[in-house]
């Protein structure tokens, strides 16, 4: 089971933090214990470790064995704590899948995307990830789904909001404050 994804700045500094099991105590002395032991480590090792110590910091239900998998992107480090039942392949294939389906939302995710369209990337994980266990791994598919909830969305806040120029769906089509435009261009005035 998949306990919880992070994402990190080479800083330190949580981009997303989603866990799916509940903790013993707070949030922050687990993220920067996983993001300590993750960062120390060189280039050259392997992208998961066995982590004894943060069992001690994670919830009840949790088993013996606790692994930290990563990968680090540019100045982004991807983490997910899983237990034994995993395999570290294919959580490190779950995590490029995770990357690839952030690219073709963001077109070449950066730092600044995780911050300004938080709702987004969770959303994408929510696509990848329910409740600690993988639901789908098909790029094209998340991608799909992500873009016709976004249109979804798009529509249903064009339809709500009076204010929208020119988007509206019912009798009305022209722009709310129509009146207002051809009295300051000139048009109709004496």
């Amino acid at each position: 089971m998949i306990h919880s994804v992070l994402i990190f700045n080479t800083s330190g500094i949580p981009r997303l933090t989603k866990f799916y099991t509940p903790l013993r105590s707070a949030s922050q002395p687990l993220i920067s214990k996983i993001f300590s032991l993750v960062s120390s480590r060189p280039a050259t090792l392997c992208n998961f470790l066995d982590a004894p110590e943060l069992q001690a910091l994670l919830g009840d239900r949790i088993g013996d064995e606790v692994r930290v998998v990563y990968r680090c992107y540019a100045t982004l480090y991807f983490v997910f704590v899983v237990d034994t039942s995993e395999s570290e392949l294919g959580i490190l294939d779950l995590i490029q899948v995770f990357v690839e389906s952030l690219d073709r939302a963001f077109e070449n995710v950066c730092e600044l995307d995780l911050v300004f369209h938080f709702d987004d990337v969770h959303h994408i994980l929510a696509e990848v990830i329910q409740g600690g266990l993988v639901l789908e791994t098909n790029v094209e598919e998340i991608s799909d789904s992500v873009k016709i909830s976004s249109q979804a969305r798009k529509q249903a806040f064009q339809s709500a909001n009076p204010l929208a120029l020119g988007s509206g769906s019912g009798p009305r089509s022209s722009a709310p404050f129509g009146w207002l435009t051809t009295r300051l261009t000139g048009a109709g005035a004496r």
